[in-house]
């Protein structure tokens, strides 16, 4: 399986679903990331430093990384000709998984713009009338789903995967991104909201993915570990 995590900035990745890919490079699978800026606009860091650490990270994940511009931090627009080339990097990977920010807007306004660009482009990406990817054979993704970064305010996740086996090298990769621990107790951040979806599944450390599209089963039996903890 090839699974593709697309992030706003450089640090997205690790504090949102950094131990889901740990977890299946793992198993084996092949994993990439894609970062659509290199963090220009933030208080502390420098884009080189902030996209070092990101490939720092990555190494610690078992992921290929790679960095799209899309107009850099606080300049990503929810605009055509971003989505084609996010719609590209999907042909060129071709993956079974995409995994994209979450789409509430009570965040970083780049998350929701990325999130955006990406389910688009997942559909753009599977279109072979397109003119702009002609250049690449169009490819269909088998799933979509959403991770949240910081905090969303909306519904609980529709899908919460036990991480608790890699928490450690989870936080190896979250500890990469030194430059943003300066404005943010962001290990602390994450690491309350996974005990708390962990705790909800009876589990010591989860990561909660939202659907962009209904999970499909023929029987269910396919879900053994979907009864109720509480």
């Amino acid at each position: 399986m090839r699974i593709l995590a697309v992030g706003a900035h450089p640090d997205d990745v690790e504090f949102g679903c950094a131990p889901i890919l740990i977890q299946e490079a793992h198993a084996g699978h092949e994993v990439r990331i894609v970062v659509t800026s290199k963090g220009e606009a933030a208080s502390a860091g420098t884009p080189e430093g902030r996209a070092q650490e990101a490939r720092d990270a990555a190494g610690i994940i078992g992921a290929e990384i790679d960095f799209l511009d899309l107009g850099g931090d606080c300049n990503i627009s929810y605009a055509p000709e971003n989505t084609v080339k996010l719609a590209r990097e999907i042909r060129q990977f071709r993956p079974d998984v995409v995994l994209a920010p979450h789409l509430g807007e009570n965040q970083h306004p780049d998350h929701a713009a990325v999130g955006k660009l990406t389910r688009d482009a997942a559909r753009l990406a599977r279109y072979g009338g397109l003119s702009q990817l002609l250049a690449l054979p169009s490819h269909q993704i088998s799933s979509l789903y959403f991770y949240a970064i910081t905090q969303v305010y909306v519904d609980p996740p529709q899908l919460v995967l036990d991480v608790s086996t890699v928490f450690a090298e989870w936080q190896a990769a979250i500890q990469c991104h030194a430059s943003q621990m300066k404005t943010r107790n962001y290990p602390d951040l994450v690491t309350a909201r996974s005990r708390a979806w962990g705790a909800a599944i009876g589990v010591e450390h989860a990561i909660g993915l939202w659907l962009n599209d209904p999970v499909r089963v023929a029987s269910l039996a396919d879900l053994p570990l979907s009864s109720r903890y509480f």
